[in-house]
């Protein structure tokens, strides 16, 4: 099979040539359609997330079709479409995990980073982590709900019934969340780069009551904000954009250091929180969702060869929505 390998930190994936992958015990093979491009991807590639151990494969916002069926796999047939996220095994025995809490694991494993991923043609994953998709959608339109979406919708529930939401980097997960908080009935303000008009008017066209840069304030306060741009600097921004009471949801798995605030944009009972991973309730109940609600994703196609183009691309901001890898 073809792949694109990360094989040295901070350096260009190369594409090689790789045996296809068979599946052991509990485990699928799954001939990829489709892989988004995350932010966690470049997390990956630029050695921002700790233990990343080369050579890896990236990519965890996989769409695809059941090629073979491990010893012990039930509930699967050949030619299913699936899709795999982030979260790619857990121990199952762990405090965490007996208490409905897999997404902090204390043994996970993760697609992309610490198992091989979907910049590729095949991946092999844990059956217990795959959703089955159904056959309605398009393979690329649906892959960024495997992640952006996910962690998206997480961090939606983070965010309690907050009726006006502050949404700080307009990019593939919020594009998403912005969809389903605007069918939820929340009034919904989006915060881009500074100068960054293309997202602003994004950002209105999907419904946004307000779109500006995010060293500016919003033309009311917020309940709560959630936080998708990996900039440390935009909490005490965010915080100073909250009412009494309100809450900071920091959504990215990597975020730049924060910088000292004053307490007075902490006090009268301000939150900040955070989201890890997800789990596999939190997809159940985000693809119900997600088919109420009508989500469409902005996606950008790019040949598996291409990631590294994908990848610059995303990390200057050149698109709106979300990049999709097709092999």
């Amino acid at each position: 099979m073809r792949a694109m390998v990360l094989e040295a930190v901070g350096q260009p994936l190369v594409l090689r040539e790789l045996p296809a992958p068979q599946p052991g015990p509990g485990e699928l093979r799954v001939r990829i359609s489709a892989c988004g491009v995350c932010r966690t991807d470049l997390h990956v590639v630029d050695g921002e997330l700790p233990a990343v151990v080369p050579p890896v494969i990236p990519g965890h916002e996989i769409v695809g079709r059941v090629d073979a069926i491990g010893p012990g796999v039930e509930g699967f047939v050949p030619g299913q479409r699936v899709g795999i996220p982030w979260l790619g095994h857990t121990c199952g025995q762990c405090w965490y995990c007996r208490h409905a809490a897999e997404n902090l694991c204390d043994a996970p494993q993760f697609t992309g980073y610490t198992r091989p991923g979907g910049y590729a043609e095949y991946v092999v994953a844990d059956a217990r982590f795959a959703f089955v998709l159904g056959e309605d959608g398009d393979d690329v339109a649906l892959a960024p709900l495997l992640c952006a979406g996910l962690i998206g919708w997480r961090s939606l529930v983070k965010a309690g019934s907050a009726r006006r939401l502050g949404l700080y980097g307009f990019g593939a997960a919020a594009h998403i969340v912005m969809q389903v908080a605007r069918w939820q009935g929340r009034d919904v303000y989006a915060f881009s780069r500074p100068g960054d008009v293309a997202a602003q008017d994004f950002a209105r066209s999907l419904g946004a009551v307000w779109a500006g840069s995010s060293d500016q304030l919003p033309p009311e306060p917020l309940d709560a904000a959630i936080l998708y741009a990996p900039a440390g600097e935009l909490v005490p921004a965010a915080l100073r954009a909250l009412r009494k009471g309100g809450r900071v949801v920091c959504a990215g798995i990597h975020m730049s250091d924060i910088p000292s605030f004053p307490y007075d944009i902490l006090w009268e009972e301000r939150e900040v929180v955070s989201v890890a991973n997800l789990t596999r309730q939190d997809g159940l109940d985000f693809f119900a969702v997600a088919a109420q609600a009508g989500i469409r994703t902005e996606t950008h196609r790019y040949a598996l060869e291409d990631a590294n183009r994908a990848l610059d691309d995303l990390r200057h901001g050149r698109f709106q929505g979300a990049a999709v890898l097709v092999p």
